[in-house]
């Protein structure tokens, strides 16, 4: 094949003439087809043997790039193409293994292989541009002439190749394919003196119109997201004025892909990663939150589309722990922001990832107003201010922390929780002291107990007293200091209908609820025995 040998690495006469050895090629097909395809167990083993010995051989090199680069009818299988392009990216990373004296040329059959497969598999693209990535990380020079090379490459080629090359910095912190921190701080260095024409380049992908590359929009605008991150990591805006980043186009076309479900996933991680490296981002995108909670959130919300409302809370929470003082000034857009959030944490899902994910932002907005001086007036009027949202959050916690999928008359006695809601239990207790703090001791006693229950044990909804009654154990300690009065007889109406049952009786979710009271009692112990109107009939 002419045209391979003209672009393959100076790696001998006698390797390349193997490498175009039609036995050998054949043999490598027919083990790359056992791996993939054999039904025995044994058949793939040998196979998978065989291709390692291959990959350590001296004219690996040439016949991988012999394989990718031929223009031969017809094409090789899918397969074998992948195989030979991860041949040569692992043996590219491998510290076992030198580069070939001639790495250009290496680069350049590596390009025509992106050239000709631009359109093919994704991930047979994927592999030649991880190891054209791996090779410039490197090859001395590697990067400029890569990035010399590029305007020969189609547009879906660059974009998965200009996608993965920042990637290369942060898959080699691993430390396991023999490359220093000196080279991976140049080869760092090198990309981002190129980050201007790349977000020229990803600005214009993002203004042509549909299809103009045989490419359908929605994958184009994917695509184009995931390249932008790749570079938002890599810190392509470094430098960038804040009005500048604020307004920048790239993030309004990040913004405006919220709307498409396609890319709406890789458009948050866009967001959120620039919200939590740049301190200037915050200020805007709490400008946008009336929007997402009227558009994007409160739709979702009705429709139950739980990838979109994990993904508004997560970049929603990213906002508010980025500038927790911004949200504690009150601003109509942050009391938006904490409406929106209060509505992810009730919202009812079969697990507690969402409600889970916004306990930080709640923390570290109680921890902000309760950091301001408590003598000031600031401190007061914010306090006022946000005491409704922190009395609703205990509310919404505490629905989502009952106990679920347990019928309250079944016969059966149930004895645990799910490990689900174990864990978010264990992860409210931070958030449930400093709800305490906010309202006071004796507000939140009294948001626990005074839910009008029922006097007669048939009428008393057990789950939602089981998590009123953990609710006031995690504070004990809070209470306790506070040494505000505490009125313990409603828990006593509990205590005595509970205990005038034999532990047989304890039927359904009752049993969890008899051991939350057993969890009170033994926090509130010193306080309880310090009098006889309390100690005597508990014991």
């Amino acid at each position: 094949s002419t045209h391979a040998r003209a672009h393959l690495p100076a790696a001998g006469a006698a390797a390349m003439d193997v490498a175009e050895s039609p036995d050998l090629q054949a043999q490598l097909a027919a083990a790359v087809h056992a791996l993939n395809h054999a039904s025995h167990p044994s058949a793939r083993l040998a196979a998978n043997q065989w291709l390692l010995g291959l990959q350590r051989s001296p004219h690996a090199w040439a016949l991988a790039v012999s394989l990718l680069a031929s223009a031969d009818h017809p094409s090789p299988s899918a397969d074998l193409l992948f195989f030979a392009a991860q041949m040569l990216r692992r043996k590219i990373q491998s510290p076992d293994y030198s580069l070939p004296d001639n790495a250009a040329q290496l680069l350049d059959a590596l390009l025509v292989a992106a050239r000709r497969f631009c359109l093919a598999p994704p991930r047979l693209l994927t592999q030649i541009c991880l190891a054209l990535a791996a090779l410039a990380l490197r090859a001395e020079g590697g990067v400029d002439g890569l990035f010399a090379r590029m305007p020969h490459l189609p547009d879906p080629a660059l974009l998965e190749l200009l996608t993965v090359l920042p990637e290369e910095v942060a898959q080699d912190e691993s430390g396991d394919t023999g490359v220093d921190s000196a080279t991976r701080c140049r080869f760092a260095r090198e990309l981002l003196m190129h980050a201007p024409a790349v977000l020229e380049f990803l600005l214009a992908q993002s203004e042509k119109p549909a299809a103009a590359d045989g490419v359908p929009l929605h994958e184009r605008n994917h695509r184009i997201l995931r390249c932008l991150l790749s570079w938002v990591r890599a810190g392509c805006f470094s430098g960038a004025p804040a009005s500048a980043l604020a307004a920048h186009p790239l993030l309004t076309f990040a913004f405006n892909s919220l709307q498409a479900f396609f890319s709406f996933e890789v458009a948050i991680e866009v967001m959120t990663e620039l919200v939590s490296q740049y301190q200037e981002l915050p200020q805007a995108f709490l400008s946008k939150m009336p929007y997402i909670r009227e558009v994007l959130l409160l739709p979702a919300l009705a429709n139950r589309s739980e990838k979109i409302i994990a993904g508004l809370t997560s970049l929603m929470c990213e906002v508010g722990q980025a500038a927790p003082g911004l949200v504690a000034e009150g601003s109509n857009e942050a009391l938006s922001l904490s409406d929106a959030l209060l509505r992810c944490v009730a919202f009812s899902s079969e697990d507690w990832e969402i409600a889970e994910s916004t306990l930080q932002f709640w923390c570290s907005l109680a921890h902000c107003i309760l950091g301001i001086d408590e003598q000031t007036s600031k401190r007061n009027a914010t306090q006022e201010l946000f005491l409704p949202v922190f009395s609703s959050l205990l509310d919404a916690l505490l629905f989502r922390a009952q106990i679920i999928d347990i019928d309250e008359h079944c016969t059966g006695r149930v004895s645990s929780i799910p490990d689900g809601l174990v864990q978010f239990r264990l992860n409210l207790e931070e958030l449930l002291v400093d709800i305490c703090l906010l309202l006071g001791a004796p507000a939140y006693i009294n948001k626990l107990l005074s839910s009008g229950w029922g006097l007669a044990s048939q009428s008393i909804p057990w789950k939602e007293v089981e998590v009123r009654m953990y609710a006031l154990s995690m504070v004990a300690d809070t209470i306790l200091q506070d040494g505000s009065p505490f009125d313990f007889s409603v828990v006593m109406h509990f205590v005595n209908i509970l205990s005038s049952r034999t532990p047989a009786e304890l039927n359904g979710c009752q049993f969890l609820v008899y051991k939350s009271f057993g969890d009170v009692i033994g926090s509130y112990s010193k306080w309880l025995s310090s009098s006889k109107s309390n100690i005597k009939p508990l014991l």
